[in-house]
């Protein structure tokens, strides 16, 4: 018997058995985004996969032991050679004429904002002794306040009138004021002097700030004008007659702290202190940590 020859004649736009389009079925082969086939497409690259043996294990963390352990016992003897004294004085520095209104003794400009604390030195404390202030409950990183300056006026006299972030703290008489903002506005102004046996300790202010901040933050034709000459006074003032790129305290306080709790430099006392040595610290209270619950040491 012959064979038998089946021709399948379909005309365009037939269907398979199946009830798809073959013509839909082509095209969508040709229109696919399917990648080419290659083995790094297809994750079929050659690969290390280590066996983790109990013995590898050990090696594996008696390596690491045995480079880190040395470095951690080098930080722990750094850590405990470190003399620190800490002393919270916006309590105690409040009269008690006042110790229920200290709001009102901080903003009376008439009022002795004078303050003596007497502290013991627990151990030899070598030089140079930093001094730092410490705020608890301020949140230099609130956003509005942390965008509240200018930058451009900070660097350069050509850009004093930049004040447009810089409300509610950017104009006075409709005159600019450089600093503008309110951190510059809020700069702290607190001050230290401190004696041992009645000989006083001087407190070195310079190079306190970033070597960045003083060579390209701050320009040195940037004076200030107008600070703190609105109807509402912040914190500390600025001498107008020295430029911005030599006021390390505004530099200081001006590289905002992350945190809410934070310690800034004041200055660094270049003589050693010895064990037992009670440092008389005479404080100007004048920052208003009072009005947000907030806390100085």
């Amino acid at each position: 018997m012959p064979d038998t020859v089946v021709i399948d004649i379909r005309m365009r736009g037939a269907k398979s058995s199946n009830g798809v389009d073959d013509d839909s079925v082509s095209s969508s082969k040709k229109n696919s985004h399917k990648p080419k086939y290659s083995r790094f497409t297809q994750q079929d690259l050659p690969a290390c996969k280590p066996i983790l043996t109990p013995g590898l294990v050990i090696a594996s963390f008696t390596t690491v032991a045995v480079v880190f352990l040395p470095l951690g016992l080098a930080s722990l003897f750094a850590s405990e050679s470190v003399v620190e004294i800490v002393d919270r004085y916006d309590k105690d520095c409040i009269p008690g004429t006042h110790s229920n209104l200290p709001l009102e003794y901080i903003q009376n400009s008439k009022s002795n904002k004078i303050c003596t604390r007497n502290l013991i030195v627990p151990k030899l404390m070598k030089s140079p002794v930093y001094v730092y202030y410490q705020l608890d409950n301020f949140y230099q990183n609130h956003r509005r306040y942390v965008r509240s300056r200018s930058d451009k006026q900070l660097q350069s006299k050509a850009s004093e009138n930049d004040v447009s972030n810089c409300k509610p703290e950017d104009l006075v008489d409709g005159k600019p004021i450089v600093p503008c903002g309110l951190v510059a506005w809020s700069l702290f102004n607190d001050t230290y002097n401190f004696k041992v046996e009645n000989k006083a300790l001087e407190v070195n202010k310079k190079d306190i700030a970033w070597r960045s901040d003083k060579e390209r933050k701050f320009g040195s034709d940037v004076y200030p004008i107008n600070f703190q000459a609105g109807s509402l006074i912040g914190g500390g003032s600025l001498n107008s007659s020295i430029p911005l790129s030599e006021q390390e305290d505004l530099m200081v306080w001006m590289r905002t702290a992350a945190l809410s709790t934070f310690r800034k430099l004041y200055g660094r006392i270049e003589t050693d202190l010895q064990a037992n040595d009670v440092i008389e610290v005479q404080i100007q209270n004048n920052y208003n940590s009072y009005g947000y619950g907030g806390k100085k040491s």
